[in-house]
Protein backbone atom coordinates (compact mmCIF):
# COMPACT_ATOMS: atom_id res chain seq x y z
CA UNK A 1 0.00 0.00 0.00
CA UNK A 2 1.33 3.61 -1.16
CA UNK A 3 1.67 6.30 1.41
CA UNK A 4 -0.93 8.68 -0.14
CA UNK A 5 -3.51 5.48 0.68
CA UNK A 6 -2.64 5.44 3.74
CA UNK A 7 -2.98 8.80 4.15
CA UNK A 8 -6.40 8.62 2.68
CA UNK A 9 -7.76 5.64 4.87
CA UNK A 10 -6.35 7.50 7.96
CA UNK A 11 -8.51 10.58 7.21
CA UNK A 12 -11.70 8.55 6.52
CA UNK A 13 -10.69 7.13 9.94
CA UNK A 14 -10.83 9.94 11.74
CA UNK A 15 -13.94 11.58 10.10
CA UNK A 16 -15.68 8.18 10.81
CA UNK A 17 -14.41 8.14 14.58
CA UNK A 18 -16.12 11.77 14.67
CA UNK A 19 -19.41 10.59 13.17
CA UNK A 20 -19.31 7.50 15.78
CA UNK A 21 -19.09 10.34 18.64
CA UNK A 22 -15.86 10.20 19.29
CA UNK A 23 -14.07 13.40 19.70
CA UNK A 24 -10.45 12.86 19.27
CA UNK A 25 -8.81 10.51 17.29
CA UNK A 26 -4.58 10.00 16.44
CA UNK A 27 -2.41 7.52 15.33
CA UNK A 28 0.73 5.92 16.85
CA UNK A 29 3.11 2.92 16.07
CA UNK A 30 2.84 -0.14 18.05
CA UNK A 31 6.71 0.85 19.39
CA UNK A 32 7.74 0.04 22.91
CA UNK A 33 6.78 3.02 25.33
CA UNK A 34 9.70 5.14 26.47
CA UNK A 35 8.75 5.64 29.80
CA UNK A 36 8.12 1.88 30.58
CA UNK A 37 10.71 1.72 33.38
CA UNK A 38 8.63 4.61 34.89
CA UNK A 39 5.98 2.55 35.37
CA UNK A 40 8.26 -0.20 36.64
CA UNK A 41 9.61 2.19 39.28
CA UNK A 42 6.00 3.11 40.39
CA UNK A 43 5.28 -0.79 40.55
CA UNK A 44 8.38 -1.47 42.69
CA UNK A 45 7.30 1.45 45.23
CA UNK A 46 3.86 -0.90 45.64
CA UNK A 47 1.91 2.29 44.37
CA UNK A 48 -0.19 0.20 42.60
CA UNK A 49 -1.56 -1.18 46.06
CA UNK A 50 -3.25 -4.19 45.88
CA UNK A 51 -4.19 -4.69 42.10
CA UNK A 52 -2.08 -7.43 41.70
CA UNK A 53 -3.45 -7.80 38.32
CA UNK A 54 -0.98 -4.89 37.14
CA UNK A 55 2.22 -6.77 38.74
CA UNK A 56 1.74 -10.05 36.74
CA UNK A 57 4.51 -10.85 34.27
CA UNK A 58 1.93 -11.03 30.97
CA UNK A 59 0.54 -7.40 31.84
CA UNK A 60 4.25 -6.14 32.44
CA UNK A 61 5.54 -7.78 29.18
CA UNK A 62 2.14 -6.31 27.65
CA UNK A 63 3.11 -2.97 28.62
CA UNK A 64 6.40 -3.30 27.86
CA UNK A 65 5.94 -3.96 24.14
CA UNK A 66 2.23 -4.09 22.22
CA UNK A 67 3.33 -6.59 19.80
CA UNK A 68 3.27 -8.95 22.80
CA UNK A 69 -0.23 -8.23 22.82
CA UNK A 70 -0.72 -8.84 18.91
CA UNK A 71 2.56 -9.95 16.99
CA UNK A 72 1.01 -8.35 13.75
CA UNK A 73 0.22 -4.62 14.82
CA UNK A 74 1.01 -2.27 12.61
CA UNK A 75 -0.45 0.66 13.78
CA UNK A 76 -3.04 1.76 17.11
CA UNK A 77 -5.46 4.05 16.54
CA UNK A 78 -6.08 5.88 20.15
CA UNK A 79 -9.38 7.86 20.37
CA UNK A 80 -11.22 9.97 22.98
CA UNK A 81 -14.68 10.85 24.50
CA UNK A 82 -15.82 13.75 26.40
CA UNK A 83 -18.05 12.33 29.39
CA UNK A 84 -18.18 16.23 31.12
CA UNK A 85 -21.65 16.75 32.57
CA UNK A 86 -22.11 19.65 34.50
CA UNK A 87 -22.93 19.04 38.24
CA UNK A 88 -26.40 20.92 37.91
CA UNK A 89 -28.22 17.80 38.94
CA UNK A 90 -28.25 17.15 42.45
CA UNK A 91 -30.16 15.18 45.36
CA UNK A 92 -32.41 16.94 47.55
CA UNK A 93 -30.92 15.92 50.73
CA UNK A 94 -27.06 17.18 50.81
CA UNK A 95 -26.89 16.11 54.42
CA UNK A 96 -27.19 12.10 53.47
CA UNK A 97 -25.60 11.69 50.13
CA UNK A 98 -22.30 9.89 48.74
CA UNK A 99 -20.47 11.65 45.49
CA UNK A 100 -19.74 9.45 42.48
CA UNK A 101 -17.06 10.43 39.77
CA UNK A 102 -18.57 11.76 36.99
CA UNK A 103 -17.40 9.05 34.82
CA UNK A 104 -20.19 6.74 36.74
CA UNK A 105 -22.90 8.89 36.13
CA UNK A 106 -24.00 7.46 33.16
CA UNK A 107 -24.16 3.70 31.54
CA UNK A 108 -20.91 1.73 31.25
CA UNK A 109 -18.29 3.14 29.27
CA UNK A 110 -16.46 0.41 28.50
CA UNK A 111 -19.79 -1.56 26.67
CA UNK A 112 -21.00 2.01 24.84
CA UNK A 113 -17.17 2.25 23.51
CA UNK A 114 -16.76 -1.10 22.63
CA UNK A 115 -19.90 -1.28 20.34
CA UNK A 116 -18.54 2.03 18.82
CA UNK A 117 -14.79 0.39 18.23
CA UNK A 118 -16.73 -2.57 16.55
CA UNK A 119 -18.38 -0.31 14.35
CA UNK A 120 -15.27 1.83 13.60
CA UNK A 121 -13.73 -1.93 12.62
CA UNK A 122 -16.53 -2.86 10.46
CA UNK A 123 -16.10 0.63 8.79
CA UNK A 124 -12.21 0.29 8.06
CA UNK A 125 -12.69 -3.26 6.79
CA UNK A 126 -15.38 -1.55 4.25
CA UNK A 127 -12.99 0.99 3.31
CA UNK A 128 -9.89 -1.42 2.66
CA UNK A 129 -11.94 -4.03 1.02
CA UNK A 130 -10.84 -6.76 3.44
CA UNK A 131 -10.46 -8.86 6.29
CA UNK A 132 -8.39 -6.51 8.96
CA UNK A 133 -6.56 -8.68 11.82
CA UNK A 134 -7.49 -6.08 15.08
CA UNK A 135 -7.75 -5.97 18.48
CA UNK A 136 -10.01 -3.48 20.56
CA UNK A 137 -9.84 -2.41 24.54
CA UNK A 138 -11.55 0.34 26.34
CA UNK A 139 -9.51 0.18 29.97
CA UNK A 140 -9.35 -3.64 29.44
CA UNK A 141 -6.51 -4.51 28.13
CA UNK A 142 -2.65 -3.84 29.58
CA UNK A 143 -2.00 -0.75 27.83
CA UNK A 144 -0.48 2.34 28.81
CA UNK A 145 -3.24 3.80 27.13
CA UNK A 146 -2.22 7.58 28.03
CA UNK A 147 1.03 7.16 27.01
CA UNK A 148 -0.32 6.13 23.69
CA UNK A 149 -2.91 8.71 23.38
CA UNK A 150 0.33 11.33 24.22
CA UNK A 151 2.52 9.82 21.47
CA UNK A 152 -0.87 9.81 19.16
CA UNK A 153 -1.20 13.68 19.30
CA UNK A 154 -4.16 13.67 21.85
CA UNK A 155 -2.48 15.69 24.20
CA UNK A 156 0.22 15.26 27.43
CA UNK A 157 0.09 13.27 30.22
CA UNK A 158 -0.43 16.54 33.10
CA UNK A 159 0.88 16.50 37.05
CA UNK A 160 -1.80 14.52 37.88
CA UNK A 161 -1.48 11.62 35.58
CA UNK A 162 -4.43 12.36 33.16
CA UNK A 163 -4.04 13.09 29.83
CA UNK A 164 -4.77 16.77 29.20
CA UNK A 165 -6.26 18.04 25.84
CA UNK A 166 -5.93 21.82 25.05
CA UNK A 167 -9.20 22.08 23.50
CA UNK A 168 -11.34 20.12 25.74
CA UNK A 169 -9.77 19.09 29.06
CA UNK A 170 -9.48 16.18 30.78
CA UNK A 171 -12.73 14.97 31.03
CA UNK A 172 -12.58 11.69 28.28
CA UNK A 173 -12.61 7.76 27.96
CA UNK A 174 -9.90 6.43 26.15
CA UNK A 175 -9.91 3.64 23.71
CA UNK A 176 -7.96 1.81 21.63
CA UNK A 177 -7.77 -0.12 18.60
CA UNK A 178 -4.45 -2.11 17.52
CA UNK A 179 -4.61 -2.94 13.27
CA UNK A 180 -2.65 -5.45 10.98
CA UNK A 181 -2.72 -2.36 8.97
CA UNK A 182 -0.08 0.26 8.43
CA UNK A 183 -1.38 3.95 8.63
CA UNK A 184 0.62 6.88 8.79
CA UNK A 185 1.50 8.07 12.09
CA UNK A 186 0.48 11.36 13.85
CA UNK A 187 3.36 13.56 15.63
CA UNK A 188 3.23 12.83 19.54
CA UNK A 189 2.34 16.00 22.10
CA UNK A 190 5.30 16.57 23.07
CA UNK A 191 4.69 20.06 25.16
CA UNK A 192 4.10 20.27 28.44
CA UNK A 193 1.21 22.76 29.08
CA UNK A 194 0.84 22.50 33.06
CA UNK A 195 3.45 24.76 33.58
CA UNK A 196 3.94 26.12 36.83
CA UNK A 197 0.47 25.33 37.99
CA UNK A 198 0.17 22.77 40.99
CA UNK A 199 -3.38 23.32 41.82
CA UNK A 200 -4.11 19.43 41.68
CA UNK A 201 -0.96 18.10 43.73
CA UNK A 202 -2.40 20.90 46.37
CA UNK A 203 -5.82 20.17 46.26
CA UNK A 204 -5.85 16.40 47.13
CA UNK A 205 -7.00 15.70 50.12
CA UNK A 206 -4.86 12.99 50.70
CA UNK A 207 -1.64 14.14 48.75
CA UNK A 208 -1.76 10.66 46.56
CA UNK A 209 -0.04 12.76 43.98
CA UNK A 210 3.70 13.35 43.68
CA UNK A 211 5.04 16.62 42.20
CA UNK A 212 8.29 15.09 41.56
CA UNK A 213 7.47 11.91 39.82
CA UNK A 214 4.04 12.77 38.22
CA UNK A 215 2.94 9.76 39.82
CA UNK A 216 -0.16 8.82 42.38
CA UNK A 217 0.23 6.78 45.24
CA UNK A 218 -3.35 4.35 44.63
CA UNK A 219 -2.95 3.31 48.44
CA UNK A 220 -3.79 6.74 49.37
CA UNK A 221 -6.31 7.86 46.66
CA UNK A 222 -9.34 8.09 47.06
CA UNK A 223 -10.59 6.84 43.83
CA UNK A 224 -8.69 3.42 44.36
CA UNK A 225 -9.97 3.07 47.99
CA UNK A 226 -13.66 3.70 47.42
CA UNK A 227 -13.49 1.38 43.46
CA UNK A 228 -10.54 -0.59 43.73
CA UNK A 229 -9.41 -1.59 47.11
CA UNK A 230 -11.22 -5.06 48.65
CA UNK A 231 -11.89 -5.47 51.99
CA UNK A 232 -11.48 -3.82 55.23
CA UNK A 233 -9.99 -0.57 54.53
CA UNK A 234 -6.97 1.00 56.93
CA UNK A 235 -8.30 2.73 59.74
CA UNK A 236 -5.68 5.67 59.44
CA UNK A 237 -7.28 5.47 55.42
CA UNK A 238 -11.03 6.12 56.43
CA UNK A 239 -11.05 9.54 56.66
CA UNK A 240 -9.82 10.16 53.50
CA UNK A 241 -13.06 9.04 51.55
CA UNK A 242 -14.47 12.33 52.86
CA UNK A 243 -18.02 12.62 51.36
CA UNK A 244 -17.22 10.75 48.34
CA UNK A 245 -18.68 7.06 47.42
CA UNK A 246 -17.23 6.29 44.65
CA UNK A 247 -14.70 7.61 42.60
CA UNK A 248 -12.93 11.29 43.07
CA UNK A 249 -13.49 14.01 40.50
CA UNK A 250 -11.24 16.70 42.94
CA UNK A 251 -7.50 16.66 40.80
CA UNK A 252 -9.58 17.13 37.88
CA UNK A 253 -12.13 19.78 38.77
CA UNK A 254 -9.72 21.92 39.86
CA UNK A 255 -7.51 21.89 36.99
CA UNK A 256 -7.41 25.21 34.97
CA UNK A 257 -8.03 23.76 31.68
CA UNK A 258 -10.53 22.06 32.62
CA UNK A 259 -12.65 25.47 33.98
CA UNK A 260 -11.41 27.11 30.57
CA UNK A 261 -12.72 24.10 27.96
CA UNK A 262 -14.59 21.48 29.62
CA UNK A 263 -17.38 21.01 27.15
CA UNK A 264 -21.06 19.51 28.33
CA UNK A 265 -21.81 16.16 26.95
CA UNK A 266 -24.96 16.36 25.04
CA UNK A 267 -26.18 12.79 24.68
CA UNK A 268 -26.51 12.35 28.34
CA UNK A 269 -29.87 11.88 29.29
CA UNK A 270 -29.52 13.88 32.84
CA UNK A 271 -33.07 12.42 34.02
CA UNK A 272 -30.96 9.23 34.04
CA UNK A 273 -27.58 10.72 35.57
CA UNK A 274 -26.54 9.21 39.13
CA UNK A 275 -24.30 12.24 40.72
CA UNK A 276 -25.06 10.88 44.37
CA UNK A 277 -26.62 8.77 46.30
CA UNK A 278 -28.63 8.30 49.55
CA UNK A 279 -26.67 6.61 52.17
CA UNK A 280 -28.91 5.58 54.26
CA UNK A 281 -31.18 3.84 51.79
CA UNK A 282 -27.87 2.35 50.21
CA UNK A 283 -27.39 0.37 53.93
CA UNK A 284 -30.94 -1.19 53.47
CA UNK A 285 -29.99 -2.56 50.06
CA UNK A 286 -29.99 -6.47 49.64
CA UNK A 287 -27.99 -7.90 46.11
CA UNK A 288 -30.77 -8.56 44.30
CA UNK A 289 -32.29 -4.57 44.41
CA UNK A 290 -28.35 -3.32 44.07
CA UNK A 291 -27.92 -5.39 41.16
CA UNK A 292 -31.38 -4.03 39.19
CA UNK A 293 -30.33 -0.59 40.44
CA UNK A 294 -26.58 -0.50 38.93
CA UNK A 295 -27.12 -2.72 36.11
CA UNK A 296 -25.13 -1.57 33.31
CA UNK A 297 -23.48 1.46 35.69
CA UNK A 298 -19.83 1.10 36.56
CA UNK A 299 -21.08 1.32 40.15
CA UNK A 300 -21.45 -2.16 39.99
CA UNK A 301 -17.50 -2.76 40.08
CA UNK A 302 -17.63 -2.34 43.58
CA UNK A 303 -20.02 -4.56 44.34
CA UNK A 304 -22.92 -4.61 47.03
CA UNK A 305 -20.28 -4.85 50.13
CA UNK A 306 -17.91 -2.37 48.82
CA UNK A 307 -20.56 0.37 48.40
CA UNK A 308 -22.18 0.45 51.37
CA UNK A 309 -18.92 -0.39 53.18
CA UNK A 310 -18.07 3.18 51.10
CA UNK A 311 -21.53 4.89 52.61
CA UNK A 312 -20.63 3.81 56.35
CA UNK A 313 -17.50 5.31 55.97
CA UNK A 314 -19.16 8.32 54.83
CA UNK A 315 -22.41 8.10 57.28
CA UNK A 316 -19.81 8.38 60.02
CA UNK A 317 -19.50 12.07 60.03
CA UNK A 318 -23.35 12.10 60.00
CA UNK A 319 -24.97 13.01 63.46
CA UNK A 320 -28.38 12.12 62.27
CA UNK A 321 -30.98 10.17 63.99
CA UNK A 322 -31.31 8.44 60.47
CA UNK A 323 -28.18 7.99 60.15
CA UNK A 324 -27.56 6.17 62.72
CA UNK A 325 -30.49 4.07 62.39
CA UNK A 326 -29.49 2.83 59.47
CA UNK A 327 -25.64 2.10 60.16
CA UNK A 328 -27.30 0.29 63.33
CA UNK A 329 -29.76 -2.19 61.45
CA UNK A 330 -27.07 -3.05 58.87
CA UNK A 331 -24.52 -4.11 61.73
CA UNK A 332 -27.44 -5.72 63.02
CA UNK A 333 -28.26 -7.69 60.01
CA UNK A 334 -25.93 -7.48 57.12
CA UNK A 335 -24.64 -10.79 56.22
CA UNK A 336 -21.16 -9.70 55.24
CA UNK A 337 -18.78 -8.93 58.12
CA UNK A 338 -16.99 -6.27 55.92
CA UNK A 339 -20.34 -4.34 55.99
CA UNK A 340 -21.01 -5.46 59.90
CA UNK A 341 -16.91 -4.04 60.52
CA UNK A 342 -17.49 -0.44 58.95
CA UNK A 343 -20.41 0.07 60.56
CA UNK A 344 -19.53 -0.58 63.88
CA UNK A 345 -16.69 1.60 63.48
CA UNK A 346 -18.88 4.19 61.75
CA UNK A 347 -21.39 4.31 65.22
CA UNK A 348 -18.66 4.42 67.15
CA UNK A 349 -17.18 7.61 65.20
CA UNK A 350 -20.96 9.44 65.47
CA UNK A 351 -20.63 9.87 69.15
CA UNK A 352 -24.80 9.04 68.88
CA UNK A 353 -26.13 8.87 72.59
CA UNK A 354 -27.16 5.12 72.03
CA UNK A 355 -23.88 4.23 70.63
CA UNK A 356 -22.19 2.10 73.31
CA UNK A 357 -25.39 0.64 73.86
CA UNK A 358 -25.50 -0.15 70.66
CA UNK A 359 -22.91 -1.56 69.97
CA UNK A 360 -22.40 -3.75 73.52
CA UNK A 361 -25.77 -5.26 72.05
CA UNK A 362 -23.72 -6.54 68.90
CA UNK A 363 -20.81 -7.19 70.04
CA UNK A 364 -22.75 -10.08 72.55
CA UNK A 365 -24.22 -11.59 69.32
CA UNK A 366 -21.29 -11.49 67.00
CA UNK A 367 -19.46 -14.51 66.25
CA UNK A 368 -16.98 -13.04 63.49
CA UNK A 369 -13.76 -12.07 65.12
CA UNK A 370 -13.24 -8.66 62.58
CA UNK A 371 -15.89 -7.73 63.69
CA UNK A 372 -15.78 -7.85 67.16
CA UNK A 373 -12.51 -6.24 67.08
CA UNK A 374 -13.84 -3.34 65.55
CA UNK A 375 -16.74 -3.16 68.11
CA UNK A 376 -13.72 -3.14 71.11
CA UNK A 377 -12.16 -0.43 69.11
CA UNK A 378 -15.28 1.70 68.81
CA UNK A 379 -15.95 1.83 72.06
CA UNK A 380 -12.85 0.66 73.97
CA UNK A 381 -11.99 -2.82 75.88
CA UNK A 382 -12.26 -1.45 79.17
CA UNK A 383 -15.07 0.59 78.58
CA UNK A 384 -17.40 -2.76 77.77
CA UNK A 385 -15.53 -4.56 80.42
CA UNK A 386 -16.71 -2.29 83.06
CA UNK A 387 -20.06 -1.29 81.25
CA UNK A 388 -19.04 2.46 81.61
Amino acid sequence: MDKRTQAYYAKRIKEQAKELGFDLCGITSPDPPPHFNNYIEWLSEGFHGNMEYMNKERARNCREDPKNIFPECKSIIVLAENYYLSDDVSCEDQNNIGKIARYAWGKDYHNLLSLKLEKLVDFIEVLTKKTVKHRIYVDTGPLLERELAQRAGLGWIGKNTMLINPDIGSWTFLAEVMLDLKLPYDKPYLVDRCGSCTLCIDSCPTKAISIDTRGIDSRKCISYLTIEHKGLVDLDKRSFVDDWLFGCDICQEVCPWNHRFAQTKDDINKKEALTALNLSELLDMDEEQFSKKFNERPIKRTKRVGLIRNASLILSNNRSDEAFEALSKCLEQDLDPIVRAHCAWAIGQTKHKLAYKTLKKAYESEKDLLVQKEILDAIGFKQLVSGC
